[in-house]
């Protein structure tokens, strides 16, 4: 249900309209479209903050409106519509499902622009920009082959999208490099944010066996999972997905990916201002800043933390790719070479990715 409706969200414009800034022009209206909401404690609280930080750089000079826990379909259309027509300058539709939504709308609205998060499609009006969230998946995939014990690591993916495949691949690389006993368990959970639906797909992992699970879904509830396994005598491991999540630390989180949006929205918010903004498309990671990685616990043994930081300052710097060959694709065939990188091959050959890597056993589902 939303918590935020589009009627508030235009009683916070009809509220907000009377700020006149010195130049004679209102505030720089931004409208913020979320799949989940700002409480998730994950992807959609990070992309709030950053709303929050919007606010804070620009004061009076901006005025912000969001809508919470939209579907990704035609009731998106919808929300960015209303949004427009309440006079936004700049919305900002913060999943992938809303792709076709942002470029349909963006059509009828030519005057205002758009910035679609993890998606493709541009148009003149339309920017489009992710996170290079596989960077992370590396550093967690590193410390999950270390510290596994029974040598299996479960993940709970929300939908077989490339993102999702390249994070899986990532992770599962990076596992095997230091640990080639270790196997990964999948569950797809075909949703984004849905307590209910984590909680239990941790808990079908635990009791198949897997005592790290990674995540990407945005709730805290398989952490809470994993912590009620503890109290009843296990020892599983988390990491927080999209924020810290540090009230799980330091057992059963033990690090996490934090994207950062804000940066990047100041920035934009900005080139609204000066009348500079281009569409364009913008795939950050470590280096940038967009992609952080939380505190490792001191329940990870010193030698693996510091492997997990030296990595982090390699991937950061440039100095490593998280997909280094020699790397095969799940049916044998060579997708990189000793030493090739993927970034040899341009960005399409991750953005697009739909394959396994070697060694995965389970099917991307169709």
């Amino acid at each position: 249900m939303l918590r935020r409706t589009l009627l508030a969200s235009a009683a916070a414009t009809t509220m907000l309209g009377g700020v006149v800034m010195a130049d004679g022009h209102g505030p720089t209206k931004l409208g913020f479209v979320f799949v989940g909401p700002v409480g998730d404690g994950g992807w959609t609280y990070e992309h709030n903050q950053a709303r929050l930080a919007v606010e804070a750089e620009f004061g009076d000079a901006v005025e912000t409106v969001f809508v919470e826990s939209v579907p990704e379909g035609p009731d998106a259309v919808r929300v960015m519509t209303q949004m427009a027509l309440e006079g936004a300058d700049l919305i900002f539709t913060t999943s992938f499902g809303y792709m076709d939504q942002t470029i349909e709308v963006a059509a009828n609205f030519p005057d205002v622009r758009f910035e679609h998060a993890t998606g493709y499609k541009q148009a003149d009006n339309v920017s489009v920009y992710s996170a290079r969230f596989y960077e992370g998946r590396a550093v967690q995939g590193h410390i999950a082959g270390h510290i596994t014990e029974s040598n299996i690591v479960g993940y709970i993916a929300s939908f077989p999208i490339p993102e999702v495949i390249r994070g899986i691949n990532a992770a599962y690389i990076h596992a095997r490099e230091v640990n080639p006993d270790v196997e990964f368990k999948i569950i797809w959970a075909y949703t984004w944010f849905d307590p209910a639906k984590e909680a239990e797909a941790a808990a079908v992992l635990i009791e198949q066996g897997a005592d790290v699970i990674l995540q990407h879904t945005d709730s805290t509830a398989p952490q809470a999972a994993a912590a009620a396994a503890n109290d009843a005598g296990g020892r599983i491991y988390t990491f927080g997905q999209a924020s810290d999540m540090p009230e799980f630390g330091p057992l059963p989180r033990v690090s996490s990916i934090i994207d950062d949006w804000a940066p990047y929205y100041i920035a934009r918010t900005q080139a609204v201002m000066d009348d500079t903004w281009e569409s364009m498309s913008t795939w950050d990671g470590i280096g940038a800043g967009m992609v952080g990685i939380g505190d490792i616990s001191d329940a990870i043994p010193a030698e693996v933390k510091a492997s997990a930081e030296a990595m982090v300052t390699r991937l950061a710097a440039g100095e490593y790719h998280a997909f280094t060959g020699p790397i095969n694709k799940q049916d044998g065939s060579v997708w990189l070479t000793e030493g090739e990188t993927a970034s040899d091959y341009g960005d399409d050959s991750l953005a697009g990715m739909s394959f396994y890597v070697e060694g995965l056993t389970a099917e991307i589902p169709q």
